[in-house]
């Protein structure tokens, strides 16, 4: 008992949620591998300190890209290793559930639980992941009842109406975390004329981010590379400059979710004005993202402490669900799949 875990394989971190425990590791989904040997250097935090400041030798790779397996060998070491870390047991095989974007192929999903199923595991059940984040929201998904789930990640924004343990309206894009970084690169090279990297640009938008004016204007200093002279810089850039970088991929998830709620039942939206949008994923935590959805949408948002965990959290509390697969109860329709 309590063998059973779940994963969120997100494009930025690696979540395991083990039944019983809660979340028992959170790690950056990322590995460094050298080029003269193919041999697997570092995964993880030690990967990530390598990220930017590594020779040709060096290659620091993801293996998961908006939120599907891009390198399925990769993909497979980096699973192992963490398995091996949360003390998977060599006698009990676990079974697993493993959250995945909305509207994924069936040569995705195949990829997802070959990959899964190379460390050893029982059996690999899916779940999308709008339903494992309304699962950890704390939303009954098998009522008669339409929710709307925003989950912004750092790969895709997927976005679904729930009700009845299914999904009535499902859409994503590849709009998110990592174009909110590509922005504020962008932006700084064009104003500030300063190259600077996607780690600086991501502790920029941890610091400063916002998607709306704050109340107060915030500074954070910059360090780069100087396009005209090619020495060192610094610049100082402000949150209302942060505005300008980040609203347009802002608008663009907002223009998303517009489409979406277009396309929803009238009885799924009249229950979405009562209740509000659930806004989820780690890049939730973009000061005023939620503000500006509401804003634009006229629906309130409800937001969340740790918007991050509320996929690995859902996909957790689903592990239940796999007994009555097992069991072939079909008396309501299961929010798990199997392939």
């Amino acid at each position: 008992m309590g063998n059973d875990i779940a994963i969120d394989l997100g494009t930025a971190r690696f979540k395991v949620y083990q039944d019983g425990k809660g979340i028992v590791l959170n790690e950056p989904a990322i590995i460094a591998v050298d080029n003269m040997t193919d041999e697997i250097i570092a995964i993880g935090t030690e990967a990530y300190a390598m990220l930017g400041r590594t020779s040709d030798r060096v290659t620091v790779a993801h293996p998961m890209c908006n939120g599907v397996i891009s390198d399925l060998s990769l993909a497979e070491h980096l699973i192992a290793y963490y398995l091996r870390q949360v003390g998977r047991s060599r006698v009990f095989m676990p079974r697993v559930v493993v959250s995945v974007p909305c509207g994924v192929t069936e040569v995705e999903k195949r990829a997802v639980v070959d990959a899964i199923g190379a460390a050893g595991v029982r059996k690999v059940c899916l779940i999308e992941e709008p339903v494992a984040a309304a699962i950890g929201a704390g939303v009954d998904i098998a009522a008669p009842h339409g929710c709307m789930i925003v989950d912004v990640g750092e790969g895709t924004t997927d976005m679904a109406v729930i009700s009845l343990n299914g999904i009535a309206i499902a859409n994503s894009t590849h709009i998110a975390g990592d174009d909110f970084n590509e922005a504020i690169i962008k932006y700084v090279r064009r104003k500030f004329n300063l190259i600077i990297g996607d780690r600086m640009a991501e502790a920029a938008k941890i610091a400063i981010g916002c998607a709306y004016p704050r109340r107060q204007l915030t500074t954070y200093t910059l360090k780069g590379l100087d396009m005209v002279t090619g020495l060192p810089q610094t610049t100082v850039m402000t949150s209302d400059d942060m505005i300008e970088a980040l609203i347009e991929p802002a608008i663009a998830i907002v223009r998303t979710v517009q489409a979406t709620l277009e396309a929803t039942p009238p009885e799924l939206l009249a229950d979405i004005f009562t209740d509000g949008i659930y806004l989820t994923g780690g890049s939730a935590n973009l000061y005023g993202l939620s503000t500006l959805l509401s804003k634009k949408t006229k629906i309130p948002v409800v937001s969340f402490d740790s918007p991050e965990n509320c996929v690995v959290i859902g996909a957790g509390r689903a592990i239940k669900y796999i007994d009555k697969m097992d069991r072939g109860e079909h008396g309501r329709i299961n929010p798990l799949m199997s392939l």
